[in-house]
């Protein structure tokens, strides 16, 4: 019999990107780096803006499009604690789906799939919590940026 699995929304994030830097073709994927510029982060467990200039997300792109995150961020409570976030995951869809994504279009997250798994690191007595849990979020790609709705998994 399978053990159950239990979630528990956290918060939300809206991220603020700027433009990729492309490393390049890197044989399997070409790797961009794009600056996260900042963002908000708004929910029952955690309020707060997302820093720019220390956080950013390593995208590996592959061929059809498949894009493979990994982003480390630095989150400033509304308590002024910091939380660091380091998350992976994939987004992924048909190829039409894929191309109106990359062209910026306003897709249905309901067409593609987005789901990253994060960590967090603090020194916050009061987030401590945070140091102990593993986060799955669903993400969806408006124009505007990165969106994701996290939870906790219990």
């Amino acid at each position: 019999m399978p053990l159950p699995l239990n979630t528990e929304y956290l918060f939300s994030m809206d991220i603020a990107v700027g433009a990729p830097q492309a490393v390049g073709d890197a044989g399997r994927h070409e790797l961009r780096i794009v600056p996260v510029t900042g963002g908000t982060v708004s929910g029952p467990a955690l309020s707060g803006e997302i820093l720019g200039g220390t956080s950013a997300d390593w995208l590996r792109v592959e061929p059809d499009g498949t894009a493979h995150i990994d982003v480390r961020l630095t989150i400033r409570a509304a308590s002024g604690a910091m939380v660091y976030v380091q998350y992976a995951g994939i987004r992924t869809g048909t190829p039409e789906v894929l191309a109106r994504l990359a062209k910026g279009e306003a897709v249905d997250p309901s067409e593609y799939y987005f789901r990253v798994a994060l960590r967090f690191e603090t020194g916050d007595k009061e987030l401590a919590w945070m140091n102990r849990v593993v986060a799955i979020g669903v993400g969806a790609r408006p124009p505007s940026g990165p969106r994701y709705d996290i939870y906790a998994v219990r």
